[in-house]
């Protein structure tokens, strides 16, 4: 399928926005998408994220997992204006700097999104994490127990498995499957899975992750971190801060006090940093190939020696 002229494309931006388009330009591309500015009739600045083609769920798991973080006050996001299966139009946000005030604020605003909690691990819509289908199957937190809490402390004690079955092992058969990984890697990630329950560190309840979150999809603007281009699940906490720390993100020690300081870790956090990692570690190497089966396997050799 080809992609719609710029007279196609802004008749599709009328019909999400509900007002016109005054001016359109492309500004660059990412998995698959075209990404534009557009100026609307009523004055609204809009960003537009345009397949060729449906992508099969992408885009609304993207506009849900961005309206479910916002809706926790706490860092900002672009605003939703609307989406159809091939397009997706959000608020346009003036990218800035990092600096160390910002970088406080966020690590500060990233606990607070993450206190405002899930309902489960996982969510009710079918996920993606870039162009990767994302199981976000999973019960309720509090579905198989009683009504004085005991539900709360089954369903915080179910993220090893959870991660394990619906993260680890999808993207680990995936990657096997596509000749990314050896077999001696596919073991040593199969080893962590059959130790996640000591590996995985004391049970919380589901936080509201982004899930995605390593620095690319942090935008700095008007001295706050603001999130994008989120996977947003009910998930553990340490699982967005290893991915701050995967890629590298500006002022990471800024971010991570302020967070801890707000929020005090669980004991030994530091040392789960890999496991939280190799998940998307796994992504890398399904979407991007054997260039990641090192970091794989490093990754799932110190998870087992944490």
């Amino acid at each position: 399928m080809s992609w719609p002229s710029d007279g196609q494309l802004a008749r599709r931006l009328e019909r999400l926005a509900g007002a016109g388009v005054s001016e359109l330009r492309l500004t660059g591309s990412q998995h698959q998408c075209r990404h534009y500015r557009a100026t609307l009739a009523d004055g609204r600045v809009v960003f537009a994220k345009v397949a060729s083609a449906g992508l099969g769920g992408a885009l609304a798991a993207e506009a849900h997992g961005l309206r479910w973080l916002g809706a926790a006050g706490a860092v900002p996001v672009p605003g939703v204006a609307g989406w159809d299966e091939s397009t997706l139009l959000m608020s346009w946000v003036r990218a800035g700097a990092a600096d160390a005030a910002a970088a406080g604020r966020f690590g500060r605003d990233l606990a607070r999104m993450h206190a405002a909690g899930a309902d489960r691990f996982g969510a009710p819509w079918p996920g993606f994490i870039a162009s990767l289908p994302l199981p976000n199957d999973g019960p309720p937190a509090a579905a198989a127990g009683t009504a004085d809490g005991e539900g709360a402390a089954q369903g915080a004690g179910a993220w090893p498995e959870w991660y394990a079955s619906q993260r680890l092992l999808p993207f680990l058969r995936q990657a096997a499957d596509a000749g990314a990984l050896r077999p001696g890697q596919v073991r040593e990630v199969e080893a962590v899975m059959a130790r996640i329950g000591e590996l995985a560190g004391p049970a919380e309840p589901p936080s509201r992750i982004h899930g995605d979150c390593w620095s690319g999809n942090v935008l700095w603007s008007g001295g706050r971190g603001w999130l994008i281009d989120p996977a947003a699940h009910g998930g553990n906490r340490e699982t967005d801060l290893a991915m701050l720390a995967l890629f590298g993100a500006p002022f990471l020690d800024r971010i991570l006090a302020s967070y801890t300081e707000a929020a005090p870790l669980a004991a030994g956090w530091r040392a789960r940093v890999p496991l939280h990692q190799l998940h998307p570690l796994l992504v890398h190497a399904c979407l991007f190939g054997a260039g990641y089966a090192g970091p794989v396997a490093e990754a799932a050799r110190a998870a087992l020696a944490a």
